[in-house]
């Protein structure tokens, strides 16, 4: 099916909750089909965010991604995907003028990694460094995201803090002047990951400043930070300096914004004013399945989107 008759066959075929007709009424179908409605920021659907209207193929699905003004994807499996479909969604996003947000490079929720001073955990992360800039060769992605994995109950908190420094130096000066930004991703250890080291801005930024190289950076995943500690907006001005990417969710149900308690229209806006032009990955689920959900996800954003400039 052509790219052009998807949102118009979705109305069409009566798929359109009411309410979207302000959105992709008759007449404004067509617009929707091409890039003069662009999005401000650059939010990043998953590539599999539209299968329902998209179907599987990566390809077809930034085509469409593209098509609704999104301005950016993001992959977190990118790194597990064969070398040849890397280069053919770098090259498809080059051709739209897209941006390809954070990949997971390290995240093993399940072991004590960066805490420990460890020979054999110093070769595992020097190897993904290694895996990474390849990875950024056929992509040119700009940012990897890591993890710093579980705490040790048994060692100091202190101590940890130190190894996780020294480890994340390690992996900077891996990455060395090759431009890949390794962003650090503090979780929350309530509702999805508990026993992880790295579950704070403060605590990220402190790190970042004790590893001193231009490569550690921060992703501020607001549905996490709202769980462990709100205080969103102040945080991401204290933080300002490290953060290179954003993830998006709202809480609770870490859906589409507008589905739970996140004023995600203002934290837009402030993030648009202070001159921000990274990626925002919308890592998260949608609030009503197949392609009625899909719809809704588009409107969220569009809504999200009508701050003033």
């Amino acid at each position: 099916m052509e790219r052009r008759n998807f949102i118009k066959n979705a109305v069409a075929s009566g798929v359109a909750m009411a309410g979207l007709g302000n959105v992709w009424s008759a007449a404004a179908s067509e617009k929707m089909t091409t890039n003069e409605a662009r999005f401000k920021l650059k939010y990043a659907p998953h590539l599999g965010t539209f299968a329902a209207h998209a179907g599987k193929d990566p390809i077809d699905n930034i085509k469409f991604i593209a098509d609704q003004g999104f301005r950016a994807i993001f992959d977190n499996g990118l790194m597990k995907k064969p070398p040849e479909l890397q280069e053919k969604i770098a090259s498809e996003l080059d051709r739209l003028g897209m941006d390809l947000g954070p990949f997971v490079l390290y995240a093993d929720f399940s072991v004590k990694s960066f805490v420990l001073q460890d020979a054999e955990i110093k070769e595992m992360l020097k190897k993904k460094m290694e895996e990474a800039l390849e990875v950024q060769k056929r992509t040119n992605v700009k940012t990897a995201l890591v993890v710093p994995g579980r705490y040790d109950e048994k060692l100091h908190w202190d101590y940890q803090t130190a190894n996780v420094i020294d480890n994340m130096r390690l992996c900077c000066d891996v990455v060395g002047d090759s431009g890949l930004e390794l962003v650090m991703e503090p979780l929350n250890a309530l509702t999805n990951h508990p026993g992880l080291f790295l579950t704070r801005m403060p605590q990220a930024k402190m790190i970042c400043v004790a590893v001193d190289h231009p490569s550690c950076k921060i992703v501020n995943d607001i549905y996490h930070q709202q769980i462990t500690e709100g205080n969103i907006i102040p945080n991401i001005d204290m933080s300002w300096d490290y953060i290179s990417a954003f993830h998006i969710g709202d809480n609770p149900g870490r859906n589409e914004p507008t589905t739970g308690e996140i004023n995600y229209k203002n934290i837009f806006k402030h993030i648009y004013h202070k001159g921000y032009d990274g990626v925002l990955c919308c890592e998260h689920g949608k609030s009503i399945p197949g392609k009625e959900g899909e719809l809704a996800f588009i409107k969220a954003y569009r809504e999200m989107d009508a701050f003033e400039i």
